[in-house]
C-alpha cells in the first residue's frame, strides 16, 4: 500500500481541530484561541515530537511506522473505524479486529481522562496495563513500562518478587489463585496458540508455584471488591475497586477509591501531594 500524504494530512488536521482540551483531560486556559487542540498537545498525547507530528500534517517527512500510526490513533481518541482509516491513509493494512486488541475505545479514554483525582487504570484481559492516571502511577508505579510477557501482572506475580510487595501479605494466597484462575479462563476462551496460551506455557516452564496451582483446575474466581495495597511511603491502603468493562475490546477500567473519613481516604489525599516520583 502507498501512503496518501494529502489524505493523511487532512484527516489528522480535521481530527485535531475536532478535539477540545477537555475531551482529552487537558485544561482549556483563559487565552486559548486555537480551534481544537494545538499540534504540540496532540504530539504529547501521541508520544512523539511536535516536529514529527507537524510534518505529517504538512505532507512531509517519512512514512510513519505501524507502531507510530497506532500511537497517533490512540492519542487522537479515534474509533476503530477511524483507526483503520488512518492506517490505510498511512500506507499500512489495518490491524486485525478482535477482542485481544489494545486500541482503547474513545469512550473509555474519555472517562479515564476525567479521573484527575483518582487512581485508575485500563487493563487487558491478560492484566496488561495500557493506561494509568497520574494517581494510578503514584499508587503502583508506572505499569505501562513493562515489555514482553512481563506486561501481564499475572506473569510478574510468579516471576518478579517485587510485584507482591505492593499487596498485603494476607491477600497473597487468594491473588495467586485469582491470577491462575483468570489465565486459565482466557486460555480456554482464546484457544491454543493464543497469547494467553503462550503466557501459560511460559509460566508452567518458569514457576513451580504456578504449576501447582494450575493443576488444581480452578476457574471462575472473581476479584475481591476491597484491595489492600502497601505503598512504600504511605503504608497500608484499603481501597475499593470498581470496574467498567468494554466488551468489544475486553478492556477493563479499574477505579480505586477509599471510604470518606477513613485513614485510607486521608492517605489518598497525601498520595496526590507525594506524586509518582517515589515509584518511578
Amino acid at each position: 500500500m502507498v501512503i496518501d500524504r494529502t489524505g493523511l494530512a487532512e484527516f489528522l488536521r480535521h481530527r485535531r481541530e475536532a478535539l477540545q482540551p477537555e475531551d482529552v483531560g487537558l485544561p482549556r486556559g483563559r487565552r486559548r484561541r486555537t480551534s481544537g487542540l494545538r499540534r504540540e498537545e496532540v504530539a504529547a498525547l501521541c508520544h512523539m515530537s511536535t516536529d514529527y507530528y507537524s510534518r505529517l500534517e504538512q505532507e512531509r517527512g517519512p512514512q510513519p511506522s505501524e507502531q507510530m500510526v497506532a500511537s497517533i490513533a490512540q492519542g487522537l481518541h479515534l474509533s476503530l473505524d477511524e483507526r483503520d482509516h488512518l492506517f490505510r491513509l498511512a500506507g499500512h493494512h489495518a490491524p486485525t479486529r478482535d477482542a485481544t486488541g489494545e486500541h482503547i475505545s474513545p469512550g473509555l479514554l474519555r472517562i479515564l481522562d476525567r479521573l484527575h483525582d483518582t487512581p485508575a487504570e485500563i487493563v487487558t484481559e491478560l492484566g496488561e496495563t495500557l493506561r494509568q492516571t497520574e494517581l494510578g502511577v503514584a499508587l503502583t508505579g508506572d505499569l505501562t513500562r513493562y515489555t514482553g510477557p512481563a506486561r501481564s501482572i499475572g506473569y510478574r506475580w510468579f516471576t518478579d518478587p517485587a510485584t507482591r510487595e505492593l499487596y498485603a501479605p494476607g491477600d497473597h494466597p487468594f491473588l495467586t489463585r485469582l491470577f491462575v484462575s483468570g489465565l486459565r479462563g482466557v486460555v480456554t476462551l482464546r484457544g491454543p496458540g493464543s497469547r494467553a496460551a503462550q503466557l501459560a506455557d511460559l509460566l508452567l516452564a518458569r514457576s513451580e508455584e504456578f504449576r501447582e496451582v494450575w493443576d488444581d483446575h480452578e476457574v471462575g474466581l472473581r476479584p475481591q471488591e476491597v484491595k489492600n495495597f502497601v505503598h512504600p511511603e504511605l503504608g497500608a491502603l484499603e481501597l475499593t475497586c470498581q470496574s467498567l468493562l468494554d466488551p468489544r475490546q475486553s478492556h477493563m477500567l479499574l477505579v480505586y477509591t477509599a471510604v470518606p473519613g477513613s485513614e485510607s481516604y486521608d492517605k489518598l489525599q497525601l498520595l496526590s501531594v507525594i506524586g509518582a516520583h517515589s515509584l518511578r
